[in-house]
């Protein structure tokens, strides 16, 4: 097609196959398990580069706060009205941070690599860490839970979609209200709501909700995380650790003397 462009940036997942992107004129190549970026306000076309197999990608938008802030054009425009009323048309790219050009638009999956956090076993994929990135708004990372394991119960402020690449699994949630007195205070629910889920589910984790993963199968149960950056950069960047990740220690002694991957 002739392509689309739309002020919200968007984020792919690619979950199957192969191919590519043309943003602004330039081509971007993936594949699975890559991560691709859409800056805002670009002209862009996804392409399956096979005739036979199929191409499957996850999109992560934190697209109504782009809304909220009146950043809704999208699409293509029609012919402009009353055209002699503007000026000559100049490139909307002056308006974008210096050094944004530059910076990466794919992660490949061997540009990551796996840690044991205090979350468990995650493959961060984006962060505010990775400043050669060009994303704004989504943090991404995978993260593998071992049969019978927790990850750990955590706390922080922006919102998260969870889509389960394998295994089978529950989320607990507990919601977290607030007491304003002489100081701003957080009540946490004394019981959680349960969510359970399974391969190609989609899980969402609300903002401000205290939350931990269970592998419930017989297999490792995988996943990938999306959050919301735009909440840390309203200055809620912490991550409160309520309980560490546990797994059972015959799973832990196995993963201790396993080569790295």
């Amino acid at each position: 097609n002739h392509g689309h462009g739309h002020q919200n940036e968007a984020c792919f997942y690619i979950l199957a196959g192969k191919g590519y992107e043309i943003h602004d004129g330039k081509r971007y190549d993936w594949e699975k398990d890559d991560f691709v970026v859409v800056h805002t306000d670009s002209v862009h076309r996804h392409f399956n580069a096979s005739k036979s197999e199929r191409a499957l990608a996850i999109v992560i938008k934190a697209k109504a706060a782009w809304m909220y802030l009146g950043l809704i054009q999208q699409g293509r425009s029609g012919p402009l009205e009353h055209p002699e009323r503007y000026e000559p048309a100049r490139d909307w790219s002056v308006l974008w941070t210096p050094g944004a050009t530059e910076k990466k638009k794919v992660v490949r999956r061997a540009e990551t690599r796996w840690e044991d956090t205090r979350d468990g076993r995650v493959r961060i994929v984006s962060s505010p860490a990775r400043a050669d990135l060009r994303t704004n708004s989504i943090d991404l990372y995978e993260q593998e839970v071992a049969p019978g394991a927790r990850s750990a119960k955590h706390w922080h402020m922006s919102d998260e979609v969870v889509y389960v690449l394998s295994g089978r699994g529950s989320s607990l949630h507990w919601d977290v209200t607030a007491e304003i007195g002489e100081r701003y205070q957080a009540r946490v629910a004394k019981e959680p709501t349960r969510w359970t889920f399974g391969p190609g589910d989609l899980l969402y984790v609300p903002q401000n909700t205290v939350h931990q993963h269970f592998a419930d199968g017989t297999e490792p149960l995988r996943f990938i995380v999306g959050q919301n950056r735009l909440f840390k950069l309203l200055g809620y960047d912490s991550v409160v650790y309520l309980e560490d990740a546990a797994e059972p220690a015959r799973v832990a002694t196995a993963r201790a003397t396993a080569p790295s991957r």
